[in-house]
């Protein structure tokens, strides 16, 4: 909205043209980012005091670590707050005829609801039932298989392009790593549902998932700028400006349009920043599954729509880690009878193993950060 005033209707009036630099998806990046932090900062304490008045308080599980009895009441759904500071200014800041961000939108905003009906349902049953397991991941599945399906055969990829798989560390122009289109929505479907899932299952400490989200959107902010935007570059041989393609340089996709979720991930790294002053140890408001659920599965897209699937094992290394652990305990429990943990996820067993909750969390943030940078490492690799 603001980008059409700016950058479409007030530039064009005398006097008012600097305002032409809000056309730059750069200065774009910077507004949604300081739109949504400021949004954040100011409605948190009116939010938090709502959630109290309400009495919408964390339910915690009986089976879990002992000290984490006392957060009990804690308010939680804090996640509506970031959606809401996430959502707004991409619609304020991005161009709103692009479909790459109604596509990111409209799978956030639908995962957010069923992470709000299942946090409504424990709230409610004074319990920690919400939502089955089975039913949420129908339900994830359908609205990925349904966004991900016009993606892959809608005219938004070069034909191409579509099923190509690119791979981190390896020239995408030279990769014949291709699949057929409905396998590649399938595992596009995994990829975002995947990485949801395991948001979700990070979120167990004050802090430990929403930093490692605002590192990962910071890191796709990047990837989504270098393979949909275009420079130019002065020449010194003929003295003039010419368009200079990024993404070709650096041997990734060329994906036209894409650079407009760099401005999503703004706000998504702006919101998670402002929740954070909320959430950090000891938190005084848990994102509950609106909050996880969406922000995972706002990544898994951000991850598909830039064909970076397989490196968002890297970046997102600590979401990878923490499903893996759970996934390898319910398994040796059932085929074994034995734990390979003290407690999955892997966060609480180091819980049990007497290491201190902001130790544990610190040191997850740190390791976070090390992978995104090993992500940002295989642009320059190829």
């Amino acid at each position: 909205m603001l980008y059409y005033l700016f950058a479409k209707v007030l530039a064009k009036i005398d006097g008012l043209g600097f305002l032409r630099v809000f056309g730059f998806v750069t200065t774009r990046i910077l507004a949604a980012a300081i739109t949504s932090l400021l949004l954040s900062f100011l409605l948190g304490p009116l939010f938090i005091q709502r959630l109290r008045d309400l009495q919408i308080g964390q339910q915690i599980r009986d089976d879990g670590p002992e000290r984490h009895l006392e957060k009990a009441g804690t308010p939680t759904m804090g996640g509506s707050l970031i959606l809401f500071a996430l959502v707004v200014p991409t619609l304020l800041w991005c161009d709103l005829t692009n479909r790459f961000i109604w596509l990111c939108l409209s799978v956030t905003v639908a995962y957010g609801v069923l992470g709000f009906v299942d946090d409504y349902l424990k709230v409610s049953r004074k319990n920690t039932k919400g939502v089955s397991g089975k039913l949420k991941l129908l339900v994830q599945f359908a609205i990925a298989l349904a966004v991900l399906s016009y993606f892959f055969t809608s005219d938004m990829l070069a034909p191409g392009m579509r099923t190509r798989l690119s791979l981190p560390f390896v020239d995408f122009y030279k990769t014949a790593l291709s699949l057929p289109t409905w396998l590649y929505i399938a595992f596009a479907a995994c990829v975002v549902v995947g990485t949801s899932s395991a948001v979700n299952l990070t979120d167990g400490l004050d802090g430990l998932a929403i930093a490692p989200v605002v590192i990962n959107a910071g890191t796709f902010m990047v990837f989504a700028y270098l393979a949909g935007v275009e420079t130019m570059i002065f020449r010194m041989v003929s003295g003039e400006l010419t368009p200079f393609n990024l993404a070709e340089y650096l041997r990734i996709p060329h994906l036209t349009g894409a650079g407009e979720l760099a401005i999503y991930c703004a706000a998504m790294v702006g919101a998670g920043m402002g929740f954070l002053w909320y959430n950090t140890y000891p938190a005084s408001v848990f994102m509950g599954d609106v909050g996880s659920l969406s922000l995972g599965g706002g990544l898994g897209m951000l991850a598909v729509l830039t064909k970076n699937e397989i490196t968002l094992l890297i970046v997102g290394g600590l979401f990878v880690f923490e499903a893996i652990s759970v996934i390898l305990q319910v398994g040796s429990y059932k085929l074994r009878s034995k734990r390979v943990f003290m407690m999955a996820p892997i966060h609480h067993h180091f819980e049990l193993k007497g290491w201190a909750e902001p130790k544990i969390i610190v040191r997850f943030w740190i390791i976070s950060l090390l992978l995104a940078l090993i992500a940002l490492g295989t642009l320059k690799a190829r």
